[in-house]
């Protein structure tokens, strides 16, 4: 395997449901002294932690970060169904590109106040079941031309509306994020979650063909390992973005994505510049050991497939 891995720190981390400096402070460093990591992806819901952004610029660790907003992207679409880069609403465009302006503005902090770097933003082609491949080429025009403190901007395809099941974020399907970056020409990338292809696809088989038809875009730039379940398990309901687990570290997660279908997935994904490892703790873990415990379990999965 060649490709750095980047860690999800926050579905690990029970200190992002209730806040626990310590328990946080002894996870970061330890998820990236594991093999094979070089750094670690972090949320952006609205600033640059979810609880003290003085204790992040202080605790990150010296490492590569990339950025997600998805999770504000969800609270904003939560309040307002025109929002998002791909939005056909001039208003509902308009607020996804500002609030992309100060992630920016929070990347060059971590750059200048932090020991870390940020090296991808994850980019959401919000809103559901309404976007469109012109609304999101010029945000992609106008975003690429922020200063983003040298970070690769990507977007990251999540599950597209599919008329026949409830989505989970259903945003624009790949062929049109594709075509968004083709028409705008903007220097903008691609990153599968292959948790979240499963949602959109139902079948584990049709996820390795889409991450096939991602690469051979030539804009494929990372692909995240994370799991998910057509049957409810200790994760949630059936189809959850929940980050399950690979298959074999955890069974009763009933998670698609087993053994072979990682092994598939990095075949299919090719010389990308990043893999990711996006998998929730265990509903018993409580300690930074036991968080720590069950990502060593899925990443020694994803180094003996590579």
């Amino acid at each position: 395997m060649t490709a750095p891995i980047l860690v999800s720190a926050y579905p690990a981390s029970p200190a992002h449901a209730q806040w626990d400096p310590v328990l946080e402070g002894e996870l970061l460093p330890a998820l990236c002294a594991l093999p094979g990591v070089a750094g670690l992806e972090v949320p952006w819901m609205g600033s640059l932690h979810p609880h003290d952004d003085a204790w992040f610029l202080a605790n990150v660790p010296a490492v590569p970060l990339a950025v997600t907003p998805v999770p504000f992207v969800m609270r904003r679409l939560a309040a307002d169904a025109r929002y998002g880069l791909a939005s056909a609403d001039d208003e509902g465009r308009a607020a996804a590109v500002a609030d992309l302006r100060r992630v920016a503005a929070d990347v060059a902090r971590i750059d200048g106040e932090s020991a870390a770097s940020v090296v991808v933003v994850t980019l959401h082609t919000a809103p559901r079941a309404t976007g469109a491949v012109e609304p999101l080429a010029r945000s992609l025009d106008e975003i690429a031309a922020l200063d983003w403190s040298g970070a690769r901007l990507v977007i990251e395809h999540c599950d597209a509306f599919v008329p026949d099941h409830v989505p989970e974020k259903g945003f624009l399907p790949l062929e049109a994020e594709i075509a968004g970056i083709r028409s705008s020409g903007a220097p903008i990338g691609l990153w599968v979650n292959w948790g979240r292809s499963a949602i959109e696809l139902r079948d584990a088989d049709a996820v390795t063909a889409q991450i096939a038809s991602a690469a051979a875009s030539g804009f494929l730039v990372g692909l995240a390992l994370s799991g998910a379940a057509a049957v409810q398990s200790p994760y949630g309901y059936p189809w959850i973005d929940a980050h399950l687990p690979i298959a074999s570290t955890h069974p009763e997660s009933a998670s698609l994505l087993d053994d072979a279908h990682v092994v598939a997935a990095l075949a299919a994904a090719g010389d990308v510049e990043w893999l990711g490892l996006k998998v929730a703790r265990r509903p018993d873990d409580v300690t930074a050991t036991d968080a720590l415990r069950t990502v060593a379990r899925n990443l020694e999965v994803v180094r003996a497939a590579g």
